[in-house]
């Protein structure tokens, strides 16, 4: 029997954390990428390593160490206590800072990828005609990157909606709070609950389906080229 009631809120909580990952992921991946893009520094490389490290780790191994550091003996419980909390996790704001942690080489590799792309001899005439730095990079660089944006906003929505081991292990699964889509999904599984399973499955696999046809669309265009 399918329960509409059960159903809305893992979602909209879904959809709310991912659009606050992705939000402040453009902000936060974009200086990262354009640094990583830029720098002469010898050891870019291995601080892109480190930024990819959630690409190859165990979301067990994650939410691990998120787990005692957003705990109360880390300093998401100094964190918390400000506002006399005792832990970010098992809450809202502990997803959302796994999220980001979690997704952050979903948005700055695309990033990267597009901003290296930028023509240097673009940027040079930019300067060249006295535009600084920053009216260069909002001018010149950001609107030739707008397909790294494009891609890297879409995986990092996509890669939100679907997280599942590193949420369940900061977050658990309190109803209205930290239960997300996925969690839900194994939830009802557990309870026999085959039919809101399959209801959300299934959106989650159409939603699959809409975001990788939206994110080849957009390699796509971005690899014909321009008048």
């Amino acid at each position: 029997m399918i329960d509409l009631a059960q159903l809305w809120p893992p979602v909209a909580l879904t959809l709310l954390l991912s659009a606050a990952t992705t939000i402040c992921l453009l902000l936060l991946g974009t200086p990262l990428a354009w640094w990583l893009a830029r720098t002469r520094w010898a050891g870019r490389e291995m601080a892109g390593g480190i930024l990819a490290l959630p690409l190859v780790l165990p979301p067990t191994v994650i939410g691990f160490y998120l787990l005692i550091a957003l705990g109360p003996n880390g300093p998401g419980g100094w964190v918390a206590g400000l506002w006399g909390g005792r832990t970010l996790a098992f809450s809202f704001p502990g997803l959302l800072i796994g999220s980001i942690l979690y997704s952050l080489p979903f948005m700055v590799h695309p990033l990267r990828s597009a901003f290296e792309a930028v023509p240097e001899e673009n940027l040079e005439a930019a300067k060249t005609l006295g535009a600084s730095n920053g009216k260069t990079f909002w001018r010149v660089a950001l609107p030739e990157a707008r397909s790294g944006y494009l891609t890297g906003t879409v995986l990092t929505f996509a890669h939100t909606v679907g997280e599942f081991g590193v949420v369940l292990m900061i977050g658990g699964n309190i109803p209205g709070e930290t239960k997300l889509l996925s969690i839900a999904i194994y939830d009802f599984v557990e309870r026999l609950q085959w039919g809101n399973a399959h209801i959300l499955s299934l959106g989650m696999v159409v939603f699959g389906f809409v975001a990788i046809t939206a994110m080849l669309m957009v390699d796509r265009r971005a690899a014909l080229p321009r008048p």
